[in-house]
């Protein structure tokens, strides 16, 4: 199957859910227009990936960091209460598959709790996976909670069997190989790296799983930081690039079909045939015929988590 994917790594309105949302509705516009049928966005688009947490000061920044993580709080996603409905809603108008990354809030049971979350919407508007990142790494553990496997998945949508990790559960092999064993066709990877090591590792990614490899960080300047941001002044510096960006396209068995996209805030276009992913797996297909189920064992937990369970009276 031929498909036409699209990349963005343009900002949000860091913290500002709802502006946010109506860049993302620009951007799958825009998309669209160039016929795009899957389309990409980073880690935590919605409401922007929480780079301030690497330039906190520990213990000495307390009163700061507790400010703007009240504020991730009120804009993050709930999607128990339609928090993507109108992504989703644009993903059914032009019959496009969006991934996306976001911070979810956790309504149904703490109610405050946060997750790095990224969802597969098919081309119907449907959430197919909602996968959150299993393992915050060092200071993002002062921000969102650690996931459950139950989005660890791969799954079929209208321009082939797809499935992602964020950031550095991409260094995680176990998580790969989880992804692998499920017949991958395109692996996306939203993430906040960037730069040579991160491309080295996609490209070992899509030689590893013989599929498709997709990534991008936001291309964040300083100039981007809203005057709402809470002390947004002091943290960072109107001419610095926060993040290049860096979207990618790589090729089954490795090598760069497109990119990178470096300190552009803009969209990465290329075409790509599902089939290339199969056919690179001829030599080497690590949960196929080059694996030693003898020797290796291997078994995913993928049963939700939830914290408590009640149990009731039938008349209650």
């Amino acid at each position: 199957m031929k498909v036409k994917i699209a990349i963005s790594q343009k900002p949000p309105v860091l913290l500002e859910l709802e502006p946010s949302i109506e860049v993302a509705l620009d951007i799958i516009e825009e998309a669209a227009k160039q016929g795009t049928q899957l389309l990409v966005f980073p880690e935590t688009f919605l409401p922007g990936y929480p780079t301030w947490v690497w330039r906190l000061k520990p213990g000495g920044d307390m009163a700061i960091g507790n400010e703007i993580h009240s504020k991730l709080r009120q804009n993050a996603v709930d999607l128990h209460n339609g928090g993507l409905d109108k992504i989703c809603g644009a993903a059914a108008t032009h019959n496009m598959v969006i991934v996306i990354g976001f911070t979810e809030l956790d309504s149904i049971y703490s109610g405050s709790s946060l997750y790095n979350s990224v969802a597969v919407i098919d081309a119907d508007g449907t959430i197919v996976n909602r996968h959150r990142k299993l393992m915050p790494t060092n200071p993002e553990r002062m921000i969102w909670g650690m996931g459950d496997a139950s989005g660890l998945r791969v799954v079929d949508t209208a321009v082939g069997r797809v499935g992602a990790l964020i950031c550095w559960e991409n260094y995680m092999p176990m998580a790969r190989y989880a992804l692998y064993a499920q017949n991958i066709d395109i692996y996306i990877a939203p993430t906040w790296d960037s730069g040579d090591t991160w491309l080295a590792s996609m490209n070992h990614i899509a030689r590893e799983g013989g599929c498709w490899v997709l990534s991008t960080a936001t291309a964040l300047h300083g100039k981007d930081i809203p005057e709402s941001f809470p002390n947004g002044e002091a943290l960072f510096s109107k001419e610095e690039w926060i993040n290049p960006g860096d979207a990618v396209v790589v090729k089954p068995f490795g090598g760069i079909l497109a990119g990178p996209l470096h300190e552009e805030q803009g969209v990465l276009y290329a075409d790509i045939e599902t089939e290339d992913s199969a056919k690179s797996r001829k030599t080497l297909d690590v949960s196929g015929h080059y694996h030693r189920p003898d020797i290796f064992h291997f078994e995913v937990d993928r049963r939700s988590s939830p914290p408590f369970v009640f149990w009731d009276d039938e008349d209650f």
